[in-house]
């Protein structure tokens, strides 16, 4: 039994002996096995790596297929936000002629958002918002370059948000498709403008009624409700940074 123990320990200390051989190569066994393998580095900026469909980037006030804004103002998206980082503040549709000092219609129903801001300095990009708002006018992009140098670009406000006017659209003010109701437009029985929306939108551009409506410069908070598109830019598969933070949306 004597014997059968010093033979143990004897090829204890030559595994050891040889494990204290090779302990300083063995260490760099890692960097080794990796040195041939291909490399996985991210050729970021240039090369930006595409996100997940559900990714939760910079915001999107969407429109119905005629033009009209979704976002009625509600102000829910704003009461949901647990870190106070979206400002809204509604306003009432106006049918009243424009001749006649009218404001116009903006969105389907009562109301419309005239101001919209979201300050990503506070936006933790939860989605607690979209989750809130009834009308799916707010919904999240992909666009993740936010960054900036100056705190006063990183608030977003409604001319930047607001959805561009894709092809066949109307710039609003303009009166809701004849027959339609509101819950019609939510239902998806609006599928484009028609015939006498194009010709008021056409009327009033070649002056034959006046908006009287507000401009993005006339009040604080860059409203653009009546403006909406200025700051936008044409759709682009890999945008740059800068035009993710003047309005670019996917």
């Amino acid at each position: 039994m004597a014997d059968e123990n010093v033979s143990k320990d004897n090829e204890r200390k030559g595994k050891g002996a040889f494990a204290d051989f090779f302990a300083p190569v063995a260490g760099f066994g890692v960097s080794f096995s990796t040195m041939f393998r291909k490399v996985a580095t991210e050729e970021y900026p240039e090369k930006p790596r595409p996100t997940q469909p559900r990714f939760h980037g910079r915001h999107q006030l969407n429109r119905h297929p005629d033009g009209l804004e979704k976002c009625v103002g509600c102000e829910l998206c704003a009461w949901a936000c647990p870190a106070d980082a979206i400002l809204v503040e509604g306003a009432d549709n106006d049918d009243t002629p424009l001749e006649q000092g009218g404001k116009g219609r903006f969105s389907p129903g009562e109301r419309y958002g005239r101001v919209y801001q979201i300050n990503y300095l506070r936006c933790i990009f939860c989605g607690l918002c979209i989750e809130a708002c009834p009308t799916r006018a707010l919904t999240m992009t992909n666009f993740y370059e936010l960054a900036d140098n100056n705190r006063g670009d990183l608030i977003f406000t409604k001319d930047q948000l607001l959805a561009p006017l894709q092809e066949g659209m109307l710039e609003p003010p303009f009166p809701m498709a004849d027959g339609m109701e509101e819950r019609d437009y939510y239902q998806g029985k609006v599928t484009g403008p028609t015939n006498p929306q194009r010709d008021y939108v056409n009327a009033r551009a070649a002056g034959v009624v006046v908006d009287e409506s507000p401009r993005a410069h006339d009040e604080p908070g860059n409203v653009a409700a009546s403006a909406p598109g200025e700051h936008d830019v044409v759709h682009t598969t890999a945008p740059t940074a800068a035009q993710t933070r003047k309005g670019a949306n996917p």
